[in-house]
């Protein structure tokens, strides 16, 4: 190309061009964020509509029917949660007869889960895998890949300034 049509173009107004199907990397990023993030709602709405209950109630359902006799604290460690927050899961399912509680051993204030037949079928109803999808996927992940994934996204939460106590809400209460 000449100086003079180089100079001719550059005058020229410019039409917009579409953006590449790639994009910038920052906006790739962001579609495979909204994939998983569609992945995982798709899943609770399956879940909801096949099982009737929410995602972290068929979760912790799933742990009580594995785990009979298993405490609230024990509860709220296996699925990653505040105590509180597991509290509030299982006074639904108590209240839907899915869950029975009973006060068992030496420490009356202790109580013990145990699945009731209605839970039981609703677990034999439900779509796998009963943890959701995410954290199903990220226990199939290499050792390297779960740890460069930590790091990679601290350095994201970091500059969302996120509080990391959020961390303990169940994507399926989001």
């Amino acid at each position: 190309m000449s100086s003079t049509s180089r100079s001719n173009a550059a005058a020229e107004p410019s039409t917009p061009q579409p953006a590449s199907p790639a994009g910038a990397p920052s906006t790739r990023v962001l579609r495979q964020f909204r994939v998983v993030f569609n992945s995982v709602k798709s899943h609770f709405r399956q879940v909801e509509r096949e099982a009737g209950v929410g995602g972290a109630q068929l979760w912790a359902l799933s742990v009580i029917d594995r785990r009979a006799g298993i405490g609230v604290t024990e509860l709220a460690r296996e699925l990653d949660i505040h105590q509180s927050t597991a509290s509030n899961l299982i006074k639904t399912l108590v209240e839907r007869g899915l869950v029975a509680t009973s006060r068992e051993g030496t420490d009356r204030r202790s109580v013990s889960l145990r699945i009731q037949q209605a839970g039981a079928d609703i677990l034999r109803s439900a779509p796998l895998p009963f943890a959701g999808v995410l954290p199903d996927a990220l226990s199939a992940l290499d050792a390297a890949t779960l740890t460069r994934l930590e790091q990679d996204l601290g350095k994201l939460i970091a500059l969302l300034e996120a509080d990391e106590t959020s961390g303990n809400v169940m994507l399926s209460q989001l």
